[in-house]
């Protein structure tokens, strides 16, 4: 008898358990679609603000960026005396060096070292070199 009723226990608590399994389930089913129609609820109520908050810090950010445009060329234009000396000797272009005509810059992988002489001046000094470091600058 003890047997019995040891195993008709065990029987309902198994039962027990699906059924509480089940409702878990079915919680979190719940949970997901509330959740769910939260999140869009939210999304349509502050999608109007975050768009307009998105324009204004836009107006407010631009004055900044082109504040920022405007060092980034002042800085450029500071040290072109020292990267002008600097960058003909790492590009093997010996009569360049210091020259105010210098440009070394690369297009479409051809080397324009300047306006003058497009691939570099052959011997040591260059006829139209002049100097990057001018007493007027």
């Amino acid at each position: 008898m003890l047997e019995s009723f040891a195993q008709e226990v065990e029987r309902l608590l198994e039962e027990f358990a699906k059924g509480a399994n089940e409702a878990v389930d079915t919680l979190f089913e719940w949970s997901d679609e509330v959740v769910d129609q939260f999140v869009d609820q939210l999304n349509e109520a502050i999608a109007p603000e975050l768009t307009e908050f998105e324009q204004q810090l836009g107006t407010w950010i631009e004055p900044f960026i082109q504040a920022m445009g405007g060092v980034e060329s002042t800085l450029t234009d500071s040290v072109q005396p020292f990267t002008q000396t600097v960058e003909p000797m790492l590009n093997q272009h010996p009569a360049c060096v210091g020259c105010r005509n210098y440009h070394g810059q690369a297009y479409g992988g051809t080397m324009l070292v300047c306006g003058m002489h497009p691939s570099g001046w052959e011997s040591e000094q260059c006829p139209d070199w002049e100097s990057t470091w001018s007493a007027g600058d």
